[in-house]
């Protein structure tokens, strides 16, 4: 009996000890097995297919140039998550900057769309403050808006030529563009409800001269003259009704899909307008997928921005480089061809160049082209009477495969010398 129960304890405090020795082998990996565990882990996630409530964020500083506002640096971030499962949810994505240029420049933008679960509604937003500058020039396309100064809105005296730096308009602006729109079929097809407010302030015209002895008129003092605007100041506040059919794939870089939009906004004077007036913007985009593999993908989109209705403030007259995400009409500058009715047409081919191991979507190119027409009542500019073309070519680099985020570094060339340098987060549309 002794004997037996000697046994027992030593039996217990045996399997005591080894289990002890166990459990610390289990707790206490080496630092091999641990680093290869983590290693494991971090490739498992990184390849994990993406969820309902996955964010995937893209930091990037902002560094670039263009005509408008010269050298420009800050920073910017790409946001994209989803809000519902990803097999009935598109991605959804914002995209924020802050940048600063060599021309006194301060710019923050907040540009979003966001998807709801399984896609039942679409939130569209775009927020700017600005304390900017750029170069204004006579309204419709052709000839006549490279000259600088007449009482048609245009310039005569032939002492700029191109994006010059002596004709800048000076001002502060605020924009707040909401748009909620909610699912009405399976097919994709969307309606709703915007509400768009636009303020600018402290305008100041560096090329206009009264008191000379043959004084400078320039197209912004003589448009807010003729129209009944004040110099220093314009408000546009505005209601939108919307539709919008949306089957891409992906919003940030479209593989396959259609989009199109129409929206009419009324701006009446009783919300804070300058003036009442209506507006109609109709615009559309298609992706065509030629191989399966997405290496080969043309685009192309197209947009009418027309004033249906009264008179709009100069700086909220349709202009290229307007539009939500501030894409249209490269090589130009923003707002480098404006009018009370603009049309533009844009195409894309883009091809994949090159996969790595762990991105096989790493480098890519564009080639583009891209034609605008736009009226000037005044003088008597009708659309199509003068188009102007612009053409260029960029590098694509990947940096969120799963979220297909990219970075475009583009170069483009346009009428009148014009030419710049652009510097893009996700694809031009």
């Amino acid at each position: 009996m002794k004997l037996t129960l000697l046994r027992v304890i030593v039996l217990t405090v045996f399997c005591f000890a080894t289990s002890n020795s166990f459990a610390q082998d289990i707790t206490k990996p080496t630092k091999k097995e641990a680093k290869e565990a983590k290693k494991a882990a971090k490739k498992a996630k990184k390849e994990a297919p993406p969820e309902k409530g996955t964010i995937y964020f893209s930091p990037v500083p902002v560094i670039g140039a263009n005509p408008a506002f010269g050298f420009i640096y800050g920073a910017g971030a790409s946001v994209s998550g989803f809000l519902g499962e990803p097999e009935t949810t598109k991605i959804s994505n914002a995209l924020l900057g802050v940048a600063f240029t060599t021309k006194s420049q301060t710019i923050i933008t907040l540009k979003s769309t966001i998807y709801g679960e399984d896609n039942n509604f679409i939130a569209l937003g775009d927020i700017r403050y600005l304390q900017s500058s750029q170069p204004t020039w006579g309204l419709g396309t052709g000839p006549q808006t490279s000259k600088l100064a007449s009482n048609d809105f245009g310039f005569d005296d032939g002492s700029i030529e191109g994006n010059s730096e002596a004709d800048m308009l000076e001002f502060n602006f605020f924009r707040f563009y909401q748009t909620y729109l909610k699912k009405v079929s399976d097919k994709g097809f969307y309606v709703g409800l915007g509400l768009r407010l636009d303020f600018f302030s402290k305008f100041e015209d560096q090329l206009l001269d009264l008191d000379a002895e043959t004084p400078v008129i320039t197209p912004f003092y003589a448009y807010n003259e003729h129209y009944g605007f004040d110099q220093d100041k314009s408000s546009l506040v505005g209601l939108s009704l919307n539709g919008v059919l949306d089957t891409r794939d992906n919003v940030n870089n479209p593989y396959k899909g259609r989009y199109a939009m129409a929206t009419f906004t009324v701006n009446p004077e009783f919300l804070g307008s300058d003036q009442s007036s209506t507006q109609l913007w109709l615009e559309y985009r298609d992706y065509i997928n030629i191989k399966e593999t997405n290496n080969d993908i043309i685009a192309i989109w197209s947009y009418a921005n027309l004033t249906t209705s009264g008179d709009l403030p100069y700086m909220n007259l349709p202009a290229i480089g307007w539009d939500q995400y501030s894409k249209s009409g490269e090589p130009y500058s923003q707002g480098r061809f404006r009018g009370q009715n603009l049309l533009y047409l844009g195409a894309e081919y883009r091809k994949h160049l090159y996969g790595s191991k762990k991105n096989d979507r790493l480098l890519g190119m564009v080639v583009y082209g891209n034609l605008t027409t736009a009226s000037a009542k005044q003088s008597d500019i009708g659309l199509l009477e003068y188009i102007e073309p612009g053409y260029g070519l960029g590098l694509r680099v990947n940096i969120s495969k799963k979220a297909r985020t990219n970075i475009g570094i583009d170069y483009g060339w346009g009428s009148y010398g014009s030419k710049g340098l652009f510097l893009r987060l996700n694809e031009n549309f």
